[in-house]
Formats: structure tokens, C-alpha cells, sequence
């Protein structure tokens, strides 16, 4: 009889859209099951995680599970694959260090067909390192779509998040703007000129409100840090604040500006406009000192631009140097992690490909129904065209009707547009790095690259630097300190497997030279 060994299951998907499709966490959680019961596992607890949930709250599950698995003493975790055990290097650190305090415990990577353990072979722990890397970038490539999203939602006038009080948020998904909730305004209105009197603390204008009527969403009074947040929200003046920046906003507003900075000034705390740095060096903020620890000032002199310490605490390193040199050390530091084998290229496309399988799926069955999408309006506006030719309708209707159709047929073709970039990103997350670390010299010195281009390059190839008597000593990123231990030894792997496939083929060659033209004379020609 087979023992039963007892396992958690650990169950995670994408985004909102993915749990409400064929990729929910019910479908996962079957399949594991159905993966459990022919290798004669017991699931003891199932653990899901949706990354429509906060950063915070996915951490606080991925940490519940292993407290749980540590106090019941399991030693089997069941996942589909790896980029849903885990999408950052702390849990990988985490997972291993849990593998390597007993040789019993696993972790089973159905689809991926991996089993880890203490004892893997490195083909293994290279294969399971390899996808870590892969599932990481992939989560950095959606964070960077979702702050373009954002970027493009502010630059047509609304907020990529949800208003503040007073306001409600109207229309569908991609269109969605704010308008005033009539309900909550007067409140809001009420408030600002109280405290524009001076003669209210925020605690008694909380109180005050309270008694007019104004609720928080939950029903309860507003707290002093909430209404501090709310007495210094641009918003109800018709402006947006966004990662510290403000920009003009579309909603109609609630108050004056001139109301609002009054308010400001009682309040102590102007609101800031957008600044701009008048100086941006492109190693601005990026090295320290290796003796006292100070900030590696930069400047321009006649045309130059130096860097030093700051001297800030005591410190002999008295030298500058140059922007030009400063490159001059650091650039050829991404030769070290850069792939020089073609094969080793060839491979991780393809363990990529394998990664996102289930993601390109996806996008397919996205890709259809817009396309379906765009022809049923190409039909509808053909019908409607037939119908104002034949005066079955109004002139007035017919516009109307046109310019809906042809709106949704424009989005619709957006979207189609963006749902190929999105889908070349699925091949091109994971194996970015290493374009990146191919071609990271090439980028870094174009002409059309901006010193805030190159100092982005900087940032996802180094972390920190450190710069004494004129030596640069700069720190990888995780992903490049990664790259750093594993690409040399993929390239000597292929290098001597090609080296071993070619003198194979010669010495074939030789030998069957020697069968089909013996003797000494093994340039001898044909005869006749």
C-alpha cells in the first residue's frame, strides 16, 4: 500500500480577468487535486492567492503558508508552476532556505515538471533560477504597462485611481470619469469654509462635520489624518495630484482655488507645484564614497561634468572624476553578464516560450473576441447607413448611432493594438534581461537616448556604487547578480558541447576517409 504523504496547495492568478475566466483559482485548485490523488498525496490546506489583491495582502498569504506548513510539520508543497509559488526573489530565498533545512521537504512544480528539494541537481536549481527570473520580470513588465495605463490616464485629465469623498465614478471599463456625488458635495464644500475661518482644529472640524452630516464610506466619522488628507486634496479645486506632481484635471469642481489656498494657509502645508530638477547628471544619486559613506556629488565646469564626495563627514578622498571615466569603468561590467553563445539564447527563448504558454492562450482568446467585436460594428454601421439612404432614419439618429459604432470599433481597435504589444511582451519579459545585458553599450551610447534613458539602464543593471581613489566597485542588481553566476557557466556548457559535437564529426570524417580512400595518397584524384 502507498504511503500517503500530507502536502499543502498553493493556488494564484494574474489579474482580475484571469480569475473570472478558465484560469480561476478553482480550475488551478482541481488540477492539483487530480495532480495529488495519482501521486498519492493528502492535501491538508489549500492556500489561493489573486494578484487583483494588494502587494501587502499577497505577501501576508505567501507568509501565512508557510507558517502553516512549519507548525503542521508539512513537507510537500503542490503549485502549477513557478511563476505562481512565487514572482520575487525574497520568497525564492525563503523557499529555499525552508528546502535546505530538511532533505524530506519538496516542492512540486506540476507543469513545469520540476520536483525541488534539498538535493536537486543544478540542472534543476538552474532550471528552477532560471524561471524565477523569467516569472519577476514578467510581474516588472505588467507593473510598467499598468503605469503606462496610468500615465495615459492622467494625461487625458482623470485620475487612474478611485476620487476622493464627494466624488463617484461613472461609465465602463477604459471609460470611466468622475463626477460630483450631489449627496456628499455640500459637506465637502461646508468644510473647507469652516476651516478657512481659523477657528477649527482639524479634531473639531471632524466633530463638526460629524454633527452636519458627513460620513466616511463606512458610515463612521472622518479621523483627523483623513480629513488632513482631504483639507490638502487638489482635486476639489479641479487639479490632480499624482506621485507628487499636479495636473490638470477634467471634474467639475467642488470649491475655488482661491478657497482652497486659503485653506492651505491655515493649514500650515502649501501645496507643492510640480518641480523640476534644473540639473540631472546621469550618476546623479548613484554612488557613495568607499571611506566616509558621503553622496558622490556632480557638477559641470567649463563644459566637464566631475564627481566627488560631498565631505560631509570626515574624509580624505579629495580627487574628482569624470563622467566620461566614470562610464569608462562601469560599462564593461556588462560583458560579464552578458550571453555569448547563440545557443544559450536559443534555450532560454524556449523555456520562455513554455512559461508563458498558458498567458499567449489567453491573449488568443482575447484577440477573437475583439475581432468579433469589430466586425459586428462594421455591420451595424453599414445597417444604419442603408437605413438613412432609404429615410428610415433621422439624419440626427444616424449621427448619433455613428459616431457610438465607430467610437467602439476605434477602441476596440486600440485595444486589438495593444493586445499584440502586450503579447510580444509575454516572449520578450524574461528574455529582455539578456537583450539588455547584449546590447546595454549600444543603448547606452545612442544618440537618441535621453540621461533619463541611460540612467534607467543604470538602475535595472546596478544597484549601488561605491567610488574611492578613482576605483569604481559597482553592486548587480538581483537580476543581473543572477545573470553574473549563471550565463558564464551556460556558456561554457555550450562551448564544450560544440567543442565535443566537432570532434566527433572529425574524427567520423577521418575515419570513413581512411575506409573510402586508403593509402598514402589521400589527395588522390578519380581516374579518367
Amino acid at each position: 500500500m502507498k504511503k500517503i504523504n500530507n502536502c499543502c496547495l498553493l493556488c494564484r492568478v494574474s489579474s482580475k480577468e484571469q480569475e473570472e475566466t478558465g484560469y480561476s483559482l478553482p480550475a488551478q485548485e482541481k488540477y492539483l487535486k487530480d495532480y495529488t490523488f495519482k501521486k498519492s498525496l493528502n492535501p491538508q490546506k489549500i492556500f489561493s492567492i489573486s494578484e487583483s489583491a494588494s502587494e501587502k495582502k499577497q505577501r501576508e498569504k505567501f507568509n501565512e503558508m508557510m507558517r502553516y506548513i512549519t507548525k503542521h510539520n508539512i513537507k510537500i508543497i503542490v503549485c502549477e508552476k513557478v511563476d505562481r509559488l512565487t514572482r520575487n526573489f525574497k520568497d525564492m530565498v525563503m523557499i529555499d532556505e525552508w528546502l535546505k533545512e530538511d532533505e524530506t521537504r519538496e516542492i512540486h512544480l506540476v507543469k513545469d515538471s520540476l520536483v525541488m528539494h534539498k538535493n536537486s541537481r543544478s540542472q534543476e536549481k538552474l532550471n528552477w533560477g532560471i524561471r524565477v527570473l523569467f516569472a519577476k520580470n514578467y510581474i516588472d513588465n505588467l507593473s510598467e504597462e499598468v503605469k503606462k495605463g496610468q500615465k495615459g490616464k492622467i494625461a487625458e485629465g482623470w485620475l487612474p485611481t478611485k476620487p476622493p469623498l464627494g466624488y463617484m465614478t461613472e461609465g465602463e471599463k477604459g471609460h470611466k470619469i468622475h463626477i460630483i456625488n450631489p449627496e456628499i458635495a455640500s459637506h465637502i464644500k461646508k468644510m473647507f469654509e469652516f476651516y478657512s475661518t481659523g477657528n477649527y482644529s482639524i479634531k473639531k472640524l471632524s466633530d463638526v462635520m460629524y454633527s452636519e452630516g458627513l460620513r466616511n464610506k463606512k458610515g463612521k466619522k472622518i479621523g483627523k489624518s483623513i480629513m488632513h488628507s482631504l483639507l490638502t486634496d487638489p482635486f476639489y479645486y479641479g487639479k490632480m495630484r499624482w506621485n507628487n506632481e499636479i495636473y490638470d484635471g477634467k471634474q467639475e469642481p467642488i470649491i475655488t482655488k482661491e478657497l482652497f489656498y486659503i485653506v492651505q494657509e491655515k493649514i500650515t502645508r502649501t501645496i507643492k507645484q510640480p518641480q523640476y530638477q534644473k540639473h540631472l547628471y546621469t550618476f546623479k544619486g548613484m554612488m557613495i564614497c568607499g571611506e566616509c559613506g558621503g553622496t558622490i556629488t556632480w557638477e559641470k565646469q567649463k563644459g566637464i561634468i566631475y564627481g566627488h564626495c560631498n565631505h560631509y563627514k570626515s574624509c580624505t578622498q579629495k580627487k574628482y572624476i569624470t563622467e566620461a571615466e566614470t562610464e569608462n569603468l562601469l560599462l564593461p561590467r556588462l560583458k560579464d553578464v552578458a550571453p555569448k553563445n547563440e545557443r544559450v539564447l536559443k534555450w532560454l527563448k524556449k523555456a520562455l516560450k513554455e512559461n508563458h504558454a498558458e498567458e499567449i492562450e489567453y491573449n488568443q482568446s482575447k484577440r477573437e473576441k475583439y475581432n468579433q467585436i469589430i466586425i459586428q460594428m462594421d455591420k451595424r454601421l453599414e445597417v444604419i447607413y442603408d437605413d438613412k439612404i432609404d429615410d428610415k432614419i433621422t439624419a440626427e439618429f444616424y449621427e448619433k448611432k455613428y459616431n457610438e459604432y465607430n467610437k467602439t470599433k476605434e477602441d476596440t481597435l486600440n485595444e486589438l493594438d495593444k493586445l499584440h504589444q502586450d503579447r510580444s511582451k509575454y516572449y520578450e519579459a524574461g528574455f529582455a534581461i539578456h537583450e539588455l545585458a547584449s546590447n546595454a553599450m549600444a543603448i547606452y551610447k545612442s544618440e537618441k537616448a535621453t540621461i533619463e534613458d541611460r540612467r534607467l539602464l543604470l538602475s535595472y543593471t546596478f544597484s549601488n556604487h561605491t567610488l574611492k581613489d578613482l576605483k569604481l566597485e559597482p553592486n548587480y542588481t538581483l537580476a543581473f547578480e543572477f545573470l553574473k553566476e549563471w550565463i558564464p557557466k551556460l556558456n561554457k556548457t555550450f562551448e564544450l558541447q560544440e567543442n565535443s559535437l566537432n570532434k566527433t564529426k572529425t574524427d567520423a570524417f577521418t575515419s570513413a576517409r581512411s575506409v573510402l580512400l586508403p593509402g598514402s595518397d589521400s589527395n588522390r584524384r578519380p581516374i579518367g
